[in-house]
């Protein structure tokens, strides 16, 4: 069962979306003290925060960490919504509640996303056969962790997070 990130783990892992490789504490670091004064070993907690959560996976690079993401920013708002939607008493209320509150965009996007399944126009047809949409995936249990949904489209940067300061422990 997925739960709302925070506000720093979201900011964070933003980052990790969209940059789409692995990226070192000191990467997420510099990047966050564009818009806030931050410490390392906040951005390096919240990072293995998220690891122990099972959204990122993490290999060893000298003294430093690369993290990557496990799962999509797609694949994590869908299993959130269908947590919200599954926990309800009422799901069709529920929905219409939702739609209610949606844009004349988010509407469009629905739409669109009901074509990509195989609804032609919200109905109640059958979806086709093999739907082309991307699977939601939850993070993986702690215990159990899984293989990321994607592959990063570039290698790591040379650069290294081993500056001798705020190196992370036991690294």
């Amino acid at each position: 069962m997925p739960r709302p990130l925070g506000e720093l783990e979201d900011a964070v892992m933003t980052r990790v979306w969209q940059w789409n490789r692995p990226v070192t504490v000191r990467e997420v670091l510099e990047d966050l003290q564009q818009e806030r004064s931050i410490a390392y070993t906040t951005v390096m907690t919240v990072m293995d925060n998220l690891h122990q959560k099972g959204w990122v996976r993490r290999e060893a690079e000298g003294r430093a960490y690369r993290y990557t993401a496990v799962s999509t920013r797609a694949a994590y708002s869908a299993a959130l919504m269908n947590e919200a939607w599954s926990t309800s008493d009422n799901p069709a209320a529920a929905l219409v509640a939702f739609f209610g509150m949606m844009s004349a965009e988010q509407r469009d996007a629905l739409r669109d996303a009901f074509r990509i399944v195989g609804y032609d126009d919200g109905s109640a047809a059958e979806p086709a056969a093999e739907p082309v949409a991307e699977p939601v995936a939850e993070p993986p249990a702690r215990s159990a962790p899984q293989p990321p949904a994607e592959t990063p489209s570039a290698p790591p940067p040379a650069e290294g997070d081993s500056a001798g300061r705020g190196a992370e422990p036991g690294r």
